[in-house]
Formats: C-alpha cells, structure tokens, sequence
C-alpha cells in the first residue's frame, strides 16, 4: 500500500447528498473541512486508503475487533435511541459493518431520519453506497470537532467508537459539539473503550495492541468518559 493517504484522500470522487434540506445546502456553502492531522498520520491505513473498506467492510472483521461485541453494542444503541415519530438522529462519524443500516431500518419505524457526518470523503462514499436506496438518511461533509448545524438540530445523537481515535483536544470538541446541536431534553449516546477490571486477562492483549494501532485510547482507559464532558454537564444528567 501507498502511504500517500493525503492524496487519495482528497483526490477520491465524492459527491455531496442530493437532499434539498437546509442543512445540505448549508453543508455545501461551508468550507470544506480538511482531513485532521491525528487522522492523517495516525488512521490513514484504516479510514483513508480505498483499499482498508476490502479488509474493514465486513461484518465478521469489525465483530472481532470488539471482541465478539459488536451485534450487541449495535443493539444498546438502538434499545437507547428511542425517539418520537419524525425525530432526527444524528451518528457523529461513519462506522464500519451493519451499524448504520440498522440504525436506520430502527428509525424508519417511527417515521425518523438519520444524518451522518464524517470529516473524510471516502467514508461518506461509502456509506453512500452502503445505505443506497434508504430515503431516511443525509450524509454531509463536516468534522466532529467543529459541525456547521445549529444549535438544537437533533432529538438524538450517537457517537460509536470515534473519541478514543481523537486526541484529548479534538475530544473535548466532538463531545461538546455532539451536545451542542442536540436539543435540550434529548439524548446524546457515547459508545466506547473503557478500562478493563483488573483481572480481566485481555486488558495484557489489548494494552500493547492499542498502544501500537491506537495510541489515543488509552485515554479512556485511564479516565472516565465522563471527565471530557463539559462543566455545564451535571452528574444527574449523564447515565452509563
């Protein structure tokens, strides 16, 4: 493979959603994010290169990587995403496998909407192509760390192991961003790490391959979510 990632990533086809909503005509007068740095340099191999979706774009792939969790972390997900019929839902960040095809038969059930977010191109193309023929979903072309919607925009917003890729800074902003554009009174979900119990026998496989591959999750395994939140977050408001 080609460590040339900036140039594939920004020379890759993409093409912004065709739905006639304020936010995607918004999303296209916006300047067009850049691909991070800490993404550049430290995910190229698995979000930028054409080639990661042939190894990451299967089901079975993403399963082990969550140690055989992945069906029923999607399924905490939806269980929490209950929302009222014709709510909007937002997912911070593409994710590989099923997960946004069932969180958006999920909300098709109550007549919702799903919009996804991702700062790479490439992701979106292929998420695209992922969920084509879904009329419940808009894709738009923004960063975590710094999202054009107002405030308020959402009933709901889920963000699936993307903060412990991000680096302590742009952390803090997709945490206060999520909260941000979503309604006072709704629901924003974090799915991630977390640090192992003591005599949990994989946190001896799992610490060196985490600090090899994804060097800023430990972060998560030395704190609790809960200390990246802002202070106008009270303790009664957040549920683990």
């Amino acid at each position: 493979m080609s460590d040339d990632s900036r140039a594939l990533a920004e020379n890759y086809d993409y093409a912004v959603g065709e739905t006639a909503s304020v936010d995607s005509r918004r999303d296209r007068i916006a300047p067009v994010p850049e691909i991070p740095d800490y993404l550049q340099d430290t995910y190229w191999w698995a979000y930028l290169h054409p080639k990661s979706f042939y190894f990451f774009e299967r089901e079975w792939v993403v399963n082990l990587i969550l140690w055989g969790n992945m069906r029923r972390l999607t399924q905490s997900v939806l269980d929490e995403t209950r929302p009222e019929p014709g709510s909007r839902v937002l997912q911070i960040a593409c994710v590989y496998g099923d997960f946004s095809n069932r969180v958006c038969e999920h909300l098709d059930e109550s007549d919702s909407r799903l919009d996804i977010v991702d700062v790479a191109p490439i992701q979106l193309q292929n998420v695209r192509k992922k969920l084509d023929g879904r009329q419940n979903v808009g894709f738009h072309h923004q960063d975590s760390s710094a999202l054009t919607f107002p405030a308020d925009s959402f009933d709901q917003s889920v963000v699936f192991f993307l903060l412990h890729e991000q680096p302590e800074d742009v952390r803090r902003k997709t945490i206060a961003e999520a909260i941000r554009v979503t309604r006072p009174g709704g629901k924003v979900i974090f799915v991630d790490y977390h640090g192992p119990k003591k005599r949990n026998p994989m946190r001896y496989v799992m610490k060196p391959v985490l600090t090899w591959l994804e060097p800023f999750a430990m972060d998560l395994w030395q704190n609790e979510l809960s200390e990246f939140l802002p202070e106008s977050v009270q303790p009664e408001q957040v549920k683990s």
